[in-house]
């Protein structure tokens, strides 16, 4: 009956894994399962301890570390919210100056200001946001935006 301590133990550590993402608990449920493996096994309870402390070590020092990789190689980094406009297009709605205006960004009207200082843009200018300054967007002309590509597409070759 000890056994089941130890697989609650680790299955509580899971639940709360869950919540917190760190890969710390859910090594310690792996030394819990590992207790309760030596626990089967007929070991006493110092040595369910040990079991217990050991695996866990182990896990936190050569497992952890590698699946952390694993999970920053695969998880790519997308930026979201403000950060996911920098290099859009948009156009001007209000003249943009060094001191303000107003641009239409992804279908919403942001504030604006120029990158380069004296430079006045008006109205129905294609710019490119080069930043995003707290609600501020910060834009060039588009005129200095390199040509866009087309996407490169599959080429379908017919089977004969």
């Amino acid at each position: 009956m000890d056994w089941l301590w130890w697989v609650g133990a680790a299955l509580v550590l899971i639940v709360i894994e869950i919540v917190s993402l760190d890969l710390v608990l859910v090594m310690f449920a792996g030394g819990a399962f590992a207790a309760a493996a030596a626990n089967g096994l007929g070991a006493p309870l110092w040595l369910q301890i040990v079991v217990f402390a050991v695996a866990s070590v182990l896990l936190l020092v050569a497992m952890r570390p590698w699946l952390l990789r694993q999970l920053k190689t695969r998880m790519p980094l997308v930026e979201t919210n403000a950060a996911a406009h920098v290099g859009r297009a948009a156009v001007v709605v209000a003249e943009v100056s060094e001191r303000g205006g107003r641009i239409k960004l992804a279908g919403e009207v942001w504030t604006a200001r120029t990158a380069v200082d004296e430079l006045r843009l008006p109205a129905g200018t294609e710019v490119r946001v080069v930043a995003i300054d707290g609600a501020t967007a910060v834009v060039e002309p588009a005129d200095e935006i390199p040509a866009p590509r087309p996407p490169a597409r599959p080429e379908h070759k017919e089977s004969a």
